[in-house]
C-alpha cells in the first residue's frame, strides 16, 4: 500500500527506512557503468555487470532487463506522497472500518494454525500481522499493478535515491534466477513492494517463508507464506513476545505536564501513574515498563501509551499516522474497545503547517522538509514553541500558535 516505509518518509530501516536522503551526484560512474542518470540502456547494462557479478546468470539478467524503459507515473507516486497529510483520526477512521474489522477477525480464524505457528516460533500475535496485511494490500485484495522489475529499475535510474533502490533491483534479478519473480508479469507497488503484506526483494530473499508446504515462497498467491514471512520481518526488527504495544490512556484534569508527551521521554508506566494516567481497559502492566503518552491530536484528541514494541510499527513504517493506525487497529482486533475520539482542536491546513514549518526552520527548529507534513520534528519543533509561550505543550499545532510565532 505505502512505499514511505524504508525510504525518504514511507519505508522500513532495514531495509530502506531509517536511510538519510543523501545527495547524489546526478551520473556517478563506475566500473560497471552509470550507478543513476544518465543513457537508460548504458545503466541497464551496470545493473547486469552487477547482477551478475552477484551470481544471477548472465542470460536471465539480460532477458530480464531486455526492453525495459522509465516508468513516469512511478516517478509521478514518487513525488506526490500525500496521504500522510491527514490526522490521525482521519487516516484511522477511512482505513479502519466495520468490514475490515470483520474481515480481518474472519481471516485470523480461517489461518489459525498459520497465525499460532507466527506467535510460537516468532513471538508476534495475530493482530498485528492482521492489522499489517489489511492495512497493506486489503488481505491482499490490492497489491499494486506496476510491473515490478520497472518500478524498480525506474527508482534505480532516477538519482533521488539509487543508494535505496538499486540493491532492490539487483535482488529481484536474484529472485527472477531462482524462479520467484517474473520478470513481464510479476507486479506490485510503485516503489518495488511485492505481494500481500508489502515486502520489497530484499526482504523477501532474506525473511521469505514457505508457509503452505509447496516448496516456494508466494508472497502473492499465499496468505499462509505471506503470513509467516511478515512475522519473522517484524520479529527482526526487535519485537518483544508477549509484550504490549500500545493501549489507550485517560488523562487527568489539572494541571497535567503536557510536554512530556511524545516518544522518547524516558518514562515508565509507573511514572505516567504517579500522574494519574490511567490505562482505559484496566490492564495491568509492570511499574517499570518504558512507555512513552502519545497525543496524535493534542490533548483534546485520543491518548495512547505506546511501549518499546510500538518501536517495531516504526522500523516498518517511518510515518506517525500510519504507525499508529497501524498499532491501534491491531488493538481493536485483539479485543479493544474503540477510542475515544474527544474534541481535538482544529488543525493547521497544507499551507498554514508550511508556513508554521517555515517559521519554526527560521528559529533554528530541525523540521525537515517543508513540505506541510506533521512528522516528527515539526511535533517536537512544535511542543518547545508551545512550551516557551506558554501554550499546552501536546505538539499539536493549532493556528493560535502560528499566529502567536
Amino acid at each position: 500500500m505505502f512505499m514511505q516505509r524504508r525510504l525518504s518518509s514511507f519505508f522500513r530501516p532495514t531495509t530502506l527506512a531509517a536511510f538519510c536522503v543523501f545527495a547524489m551526484p546526478v551520473a556517478m560512474a563506475s566500473a560497471q557503468g552509470a550507478a543513476c542518470g544518465g543513457d537508460f540502456g548504458q545503466f541497464l547494462e551496470g545493473v547486469k555487470a552487477e547482477a551478475i557479478a552477484k551470481g544471477v546468470p548472465g542470460d536471465v539478467a539480460a532477458s530480464a532487463l531486455r526492453g525495459l524503459s522509465p516508468d513516469q507515473k512511478v516517478l509521478s507516486r514518487d513525488r506526490a506522497q500525500g496521504v500522510f497529510r491527514q490526522t490521525f483520526l482521519e487516516f484511522s477512521q477511512r482505513v479502519i472500518s466495520g468490514s475490515r474489522m470483520q474481515i480481518g477477525q474472519r481471516k485470523m480464524r480461517d489461518y489459525a494454525a498459520t497465525f499460532d505457528r507466527a506467535e510460537r516460533d516468532y513471538g508476534v500475535p495475530a493482530p498485528v500481522i492482521a492489522a499489517f496485511w489489511a492495512l497493506e494490500t486489503d488481505f491482499g485484495a490490492v497489491q499494486g499493478d506496476f510491473n515490478t522489475l520497472r518500478a524498480l529499475a525506474t527508482l534505480s535510474h532516477d538519482c533521488r535515491r539509487p543508494e535505496l533502490f538499486r540493491p532492490q533491483l539487483i535482488a529481484a534479478l536474484e529472485m527472477a534466477a531462482r524462479g520467484d519473480l517474473d520478470p513481464r508479469t510479476t507486479t506490485g507497488a510503485w516503489a518495488g513492494e511485492i505481494g500481500q503484506v508489502q515486502m520489497l526483494p530484499e526482504d523477501i530473499l532474506t525473511y521469505g517463508m514457505d508457509g503452505d508446504g509447496d516448496g516456494r515462497v508466494r508472497l502473492k498467491t499465499s496468505a499462509e507464506d505471506a503470513i509467516l514471512t511478515a512475522a519473522r520481518f517484524i520479529q527482526s526488527l526487535g519485537w518483544r513476545a508477549g509484550e504490549p504495544w500500545l493501549k489507550e490512556v485517560t488523562l487527568p484534569s489539572g494541571n497535567f505536564p503536557l510536554e512530556k508527551s511524545g516518544l522518547d521521554q524516558n518514562m515508565t508506566v509507573g511514572d505516567w501513574t504517579a500522574l494519574g494516567v490511567r490505562i482505559r481497559d484496566g490492564a495491568s502492566l509492570p511499574a517499570s515498563m518504558p512507555a512513552d503518552l502519545l497525543l496524535p491530536q493534542g490533548a483534546g484528541g485520543p491518548a495512547f501509551l505506546a511501549f518499546p514494541n510500538f518501536d517495531v510499527y516504526l522500523e516498518w513504517n517511518k510515518s506517525f499516522i500510519y504507525t499508529t493506525s497501524a498499532a491501534y487497529f491491531a488493538s481493536r482486533l485483539a479485543g479493544a474497545d474503540r477510542y475515544d475520539a474527544g474534541n481535538p482542536a482544529p488543525g493547521l491546513g497544507d499551507a498554514e503547517m508550511k508556513a508554521l514549518q517555515q517559521k519554526l526552520a527560521a528559529m533554528g527548529h530541525d523540521v525537515g522538509d517543508i513540505d506541510g507534513i506533521l512528522g516528527a520534528g515539526t511535533r517536537d519543533a512544535v511542543r518547545d514553541e508551545q512550551l516557551r509561550l506558554g501554550l499546552p505543550a501536546d505538539g499539536w499545532p493549532t493556528r493560535e500558535l502560528l499566529n502567536r510565532l
